[in-house]
């Protein structure tokens, strides 16, 4: 039986992507507009597996979907960095100069500002996705409109690459996060080398920091920390963090050392680390 995966966004989308890279072909994707949508489908059980964007090594971190994962009942079982590559498509027969609009994602968008300075009567449209952007091109045959999306989508769609690779960084990367429920074992990671916390410290002075140094003091790498507002308790803050270890053991006694320092602690996820090294 195929493996229900719910995507943010839609066919030739990135999410998509992810989600065959992780899962393979064998798949059936439940198609998202938000984030929130996506979430709301893993909570009615409509769907067993989640891909969820977190963070962008440019456009930084997608502070909305931590306080989600932190509020559900999902667990992170796995992490895809992908490379992201941006490329300007059309309907055949055009060229950029032919080109009026262009739609997209806000933040592909905004990571392919370059190109368009010197081609300042383009407009700049944001949509939901950038699958959709080409898939509106292709299904009422747009001229003069452009989407910015996947060589997928432009595939799928019957578009031409008009403009190719066209990001202004080409370290481009988005870190993707593979949510499940938490009660389903089916697919349990066989290594657990990282771990995904949320937090809150007690009001002792200096918990945070003790907090760190007990990290520290295990030869545990902290790659990322990140503070998010508690609603309705100003100035208070749940922090969230990723662990990356050896040694599972030395994780497990770390987080018994930290005890004393934290009055909430929800672990996100103990999974293995991805490969920093994928393409689009």
């Amino acid at each position: 039986m195929k493996p229900n995966i719910t995507i943010q966004g839609f066919e030739a989308s990135f999410h998509e992507i992810v989600a065959l890279q992780f899962f393979g072909n064998d798949i059936k994707t439940i198609e998202c507009k938000t984030f929130p949508k996506l979430f709301d489908v893993m909570h009615k059980n409509k769907a067993d597996y989640a891909v969820c964007a977190i963070e962008n090594s440019i456009a930084g971190s997608i502070l909305p979907n931590y306080a989600q994962l932190r509020k559900s009942d999902l667990k992170i079982i796995g992490e895809v960095y992908l490379r992201i590559e941006m490329n300007l498509m059309a309907l055949p027969n055009q060229t950029i100069e032919d080109i009026t609009e262009v739609h997209s994602h806000p933040i592909a968008l905004l990571q392919c500002q370059k190109l368009f300075e010197k081609y300042p009567s383009i407009q700049l449209i944001e949509s939901a996705d950038t699958a959709l952007s080409a898939k509106e091109i292709k299904n009422y045959s747009i001229k003069h409109r452009a989407a910015i999306a996947s060589k997928r989508a432009a595939e799928i769609y019957g578009l031409n690459i008009i403009a190719a690779d066209i990001h202004d960084n080409k370290r481009n990367f988005t870190r993707f996060l593979i949510l499940t429920k938490q009660q389903n074992e089916d697919r349990k990671p066989a290594i657990i080398n990282k771990s995904s916390l949320s937090f809150r410290t007690s009001h002792l002075p200096g918990s945070l920091a003790k907090v760190l140094t007990v990290i520290a003091s295990h030869n545990i790498n902290l790659s990322k920390i990140q503070s998010l507002p508690v609603v309705g308790e100003e100035w208070q803050y749940y922090m969230y963090a990723d662990l990356e270890f050896d040694e599972a053991s030395t994780y497990y006694k770390m987080l018994e050392e930290v005890q004393p320092y934290i009055s909430e602690l929800k672990i996100l996820g103990e999974y293995q680390q991805g490969d920093k090294i994928n393409k689009a």
